[in-house]
C-alpha cells in the first residue's frame, strides 16, 4: 500500500492540508522548463525524473510544507536542468 503525504499550505490566515498531487508538479516542472525553451519532450523526461525523486522522499515525510516541496524538487531538477532550477527556485520572488 502505498503511503499518501499531505502539504500543509498556509495563506497568512489559516493552514489548509490538501493531498500531495503529483500531476501539479509535474505541470509546474514541465511549465518552466518550456519557459527557457525547453523541447517540450525533454521538459516532460525531466518533470517525470524530477517528481520520481519527489515521490521517493515523500515517503518519509507524510506531511510536508509547499516550500519543502519547493525545495526538493528544485535540488532534483538542478541535476536534471540548472537553468530551469533557478527559475523555479526563483517563482516566488519573480511573480
Amino acid at each position: 500500500m502505498e503511503q499518501t503525504s499531505y502539504v500543509v499550505k498556509n495563506n497568512g490566515k489559516k493552514h489548509k492540508i490538501e493531498q500531495f498531487d503529483r500531476k501539479i508538479l509535474h505541470n509546474s516542472i514541465v511549465k518552466v522548463c518550456l519557459s527557457i525553451y525547453t523541447p517540450e519532450g525533454q521538459a516532460e523526461s525531466t518533470a517525470n525524473k524530477v517528481c520520481d525523486k519527489v515521490m521517493i522522499w515523500l515517503k518519509n515525510h507524510p506531511e510536508v510544507t509547499g516550500h519543502d516541496i519547493r525545495l526538493i524538487a528544485t535540488k532534483q531538477l538542478q541535476k536534471y536542468h540548472p537553468e530551469a532550477a533557478y527559475l523555479y527556485e526563483q517563482h516566488h520572488i519573480t511573480i
